[in-house]
């Protein structure tokens, strides 16, 4: 497969000649696992060439920004911490915007996340009854325990402001394991309390696209959301506005967008078709 896409070839021709940023979504689309994909460099740098802005989308807020500039630059690419948006960095948005007094946190994810919540302020609480935190975020936990899964359970039941990071179920890995994600974690805490999320931050939440439109003057149509989920980069490229390609080197198959319901704007198999199309 070169190439799907629902438009004629000049209506394609168009949506692509008026993108002017690509917005990447980084495991299963850069990269996979610990591998850089070798079209990647490539890429990035014809992007650069034909004078395309691009930055990095992530729902997995199991790093820090500096964790991530970090195994990036291991893997030759150097940028900005402006290029980089994570969901612990859109959760800490939301709740200095929509819970401005809220300051005492349990946060069910890694030590790294932590730290970042730390570091602009908040109180990560101890594990106890007797901690009452004002608010309960739940996050893609590497490093999570029973105990502390049943103490965010039991906020959960307790009332307390429910906020999870993002939806996905699994985050891709070439390792021969799966990595359970924070919408399954958050489903494991409604199976055993009724209460779901407040709300679910991060892709497809249309305002992880807003610092980009906002940094660089951009309309919704002038940015191409490039990721390896419907169901979460594609479908947020659709509640943006933006044009949504989907790359088949992670997560999705051409099966899973036989059976989708809205098809993305484009479908290839890597980055490196998409740049032939975008560039060419």
């Amino acid at each position: 497969m070169k190439f799907q896409t629902p438009y004629t070839s000049d209506e394609l021709a168009h949506r692509l000649g008026r993108l002017r940023h690509v917005a990447l979504d980084m495991d299963g689309t850069i990269y996979m696992g610990s591998r850089l994909f070798p079209w990647t460099h490539k890429f990035l740098a014809d992007l650069e060439a034909h004078g395309i802005g691009y930055s990095f989308l992530t729902n997995n807020p199991s790093k820090s920004v500096e964790d991530y500039l970090a195994a990036l630059a291991t893997m030759g690419i150097e940028c900005g911490r402006e290029r980089i948006y994570t969901t612990t960095i859109a959760t800490i948005d939301y709740l200095r915007t929509h819970h401005p007094s809220a300051h005492r946190l349990f946060l069910l994810g890694t030590p790294s996340m932590v730290r970042q919540f730390e570091e602009v302020g908040f109180e990560s609480v101890a594990d106890s009854p007797e901690e009452r935190p004002d608010a309960l975020v739940v996050a893609f936990d590497k490093t999570l325990t029973y105990e502390r899964l049943c103490r965010a359970a039991w906020w959960a039941k307790e009332g307390v402001p429910y906020i999870a990071t993002n939806p996905d179920r699994v985050c891709p890995t070439n390792e021969q394991t799966v990595l359970v994600d924070c919408g399954s974690i958050c489903r494991c805490i409604e199976h055993a309390t009724g209460r779901t999320p407040d709300i679910t931050l991060g892709k497809p939440d249309a305002r992880m696209l807003d610092g980009i439109k906002q940094r660089y003057g951009l309309e919704a149509d002038e940015i191409a959301m490039c990721g390896d989920r419907i169901y979460t980069d594609i479908a947020m490229a659709r509640n943006a506005g933006a044009f949504g390609v989907l790359v088949l080197s992670g997560e999705s198959t051409e099966a899973d967008v036989a059976t989708a319901g809205e098809k993305p704007d484009l479908v290839v198999p890597s980055l490196a078709e998409f740049g032939e199309l975008l560039l060419k």
